[in-house]
């Protein structure tokens, strides 16, 4: 029999009372447990994806160290892209599962941590460029017509950004830089990829372009992004 301690996070004060999303979780957690497994505690953060600080799930873990539990996320999926969590997860020193991504591990959190970093970072360079230029054009800042046309720059940046930053394409471009990094061929990544239940953005299995695809794209993004 396997001990585990549940972790749920919702963004908002109202979705903690109503329940929203916290039933999806709930249920993951329970759909993930087998029959000889115990559920011993259960702790829920209610708390913006922006913010760093998460004391439940400092006290999750505490509790999974005095227990003896496993830590039992159940949607890592909204969460990997908060840098303060996953490092905190990655550090932690406990052993840990989750329901909506079960091959997940010390190894897949730390290439999150980096792909999370840089995509917070990538946004801020990019809103200072469109500042940038907005004020190369001589436009103030403070103007109405001007901040919406900032927001018609970020929204094309934002556009431009959907393939990338979309769930299933998110999740396996974990995978992918790493398989790749070992030496992996596209062919060999899509297989793993499909052995371990991850989709396409359009829920088909991968196939060896499409694995190049995805690489490629993120490989732009990163070199746009340094250079």
């Amino acid at each position: 029999m396997k001990k585990y301690v549940g972790y749920y996070r919702v963004s908002t004060q109202k979705q903690g009372n109503s329940g929203l999303g916290l039933k999806a979780q709930k249920s993951a957690v329970k759909n993930y447990l087998k029959d000889d497994d115990e559920l011993i505690e259960e702790f829920q953060e209610i708390e913006s994806g922006k913010k760093n600080n998460r004391p439940q799930l400092h006290k999750a873990i505490d509790y999974c160290k005095e227990h003896n539990a496993i830590l039992l996320i159940a949607k890592l999926d909204r969460l990997s892209r908060n840098v303060g969590f996953i490092y905190t997860l990655r550090d932690s020193n406990v052993d840990f599962v989750c329901a909506d991504m079960p091959d997940a591990s010390k190894v897949t959190i730390g290439i999150m941590a980096v792909l999370a970093q840089e995509e917070r970072e990538r946004i801020s360079q990019r809103t200072k460029v469109a500042l940038g230029e907005l004020k190369r054009k001589g436009a103030k800042l403070g103007n109405p017509q001007n901040l919406t046309d900032l927001s018609r720059q970020k929204s094309i940046i934002t556009r431009r950004q959907n393939a990338v930053d979309n769930k299933a394409n998110k999740r396996a471009s974990i995978f992918i830089q790493s398989l790749r990094k070992e030496g992996k061929t596209f062919q060999a990544i899509a297989n793993t990829l499909n052995e371990n239940s991850f989709l396409t953005r359009r829920g088909k299995q991968f196939t060896a372009m499409a694995v190049k695809r995805l690489f490629d794209r993120y490989q732009s993004q990163n070199l746009e992004y340094h250079t």
